[in-house]
Formats: C-alpha cells, structure tokens, sequence
C-alpha cells in the first residue's frame, strides 16, 4: 500500500523546499517513490534539478480535444500519463502543469483522479507538492492521505492560514491520517 504524503500552506513559506528535501531524504531509504507537482507554477522540477517537458495539463488538453468517438479515453488518459512520468535515478516525477485557455475540466480532472490511484499503486511512497491555498483541498484534489504537511511562517496571517486548512479538513472529512505544521521562515521578531 502506498504511504502518500502531501505538503500545502501558505504562499512563499518554502512548500517546494521542503517537499525537495523530504524528497532527496527519501531517496537514501531505497523506497520506490512518486514525486508529484501538482502546483500550476510547476517548481518541483526545478527544485529536484529537472526539466519537465509535458505535464497532466497537456494531457488534459488532448482528452479535451477532438477525439474520434470509439477512443477508449481511460486506455488513452493511462498511455498519455505514463509518456509523460519523467523517469529518474530513484524516483519519477509526474508534474501536474496547468490546462491552457478557458472551460471547465471536471471531466478530466475525474478521469485523472482515477488514473493517479491506479499510478499511486506502483510505488511505497508518493509525495505530492500542492499549491499554496485551499481551493486544491476544497475541490477534494488530495483525498485520503497519510500525512498532510502544512508549511507556513510564524507571521499572523501565517498561522491563520494553518489554522484554516486543518479546519477544512476537518469540515469536508477528507480522511487524513495525520496533519502536520511545519513553522518555516521564524525570526525573533514572529516567534
């Protein structure tokens, strides 16, 4: 069974630093690990020392398109994802990106849900960098983790942040295990 940990908070408070590093630490275990983006700014890449060429938003894009009517689009979403999980020493990186123009992507984004619990299922660890907000919680994006870790600074609106996010947890019964607040970015003046 998959162990899936996932890291939100507030905006610029080092969400991708420490999703890197819980991911570099990983790495010296051995286990078999999935690195997610699913931040539309796609940094973990970056962060990692990787490039990331096409992302789910592509995907999403293709299964938006024209496509002929006896297209199996679950076979098609499944071929499109696996093409697209950069391959590393170690790990693969699947990067979420971002749809391009306009519409709603309920559709796809169902589809896609369905594809990454069968894409978890290969592998002992799966970390998913979010992006910053609650709209990816609200939305039920992230469902029935293990570890939610909440990264934010020690400033007012910070912890308001935190406090928000496990608060919607709690309210929409999203099924983590354990939600964890990672303090980053503390001077002497916010402690």
């Amino acid at each position: 069974m998959t162990t899936t940990i996932a890291i939100t908070g507030k905006g610029g408070t080092g969400k991708t630093a420490v999703a890197a590093l819980l991911i570099r630490h990983v790495l010296r275990t051995g286990r078999v690990l999935l690195a997610v983006d699913a931040d539309p700014d796609t940094n973990l890449p970056e962060a990692l020392g990787e490039t990331a060429d096409r992302t789910v938003g592509d995907v999403r894009e293709i299964l938006m398109g024209d496509l002929p009517p006896d297209v199996d689009k679950m076979r098609l979403l499944e071929s499109l994802i696996y093409e697209i999980l950069i391959e590393k020493a170690g790990y693969d990186l699947l990067v979420m990106g971002r749809p391009d123009g306009a519409g709603c992507y309920c559709y796809a984004n169902n589809l896609l849900r369905g594809i990454m619990d069968q894409v978890m299922k290969n592998y002992d660890l799966a970390i998913i960098d979010t992006a910053a907000g609650m709209e990816h919680l609200s939305r039920r994006i992230i469902r029935d983790l293990d570890h939610l870790l909440v990264v934010t600074d020690g400033s007012r609106k910070g912890l308001t942040t935190a406090e928000r996010i496990r608060d919607l947890t709690d309210e929409l019964d999203l099924g983590f295990k354990n939600i964890y607040i990672i303090l980053n970015k503390v001077t002497p003046e916010n402690r």
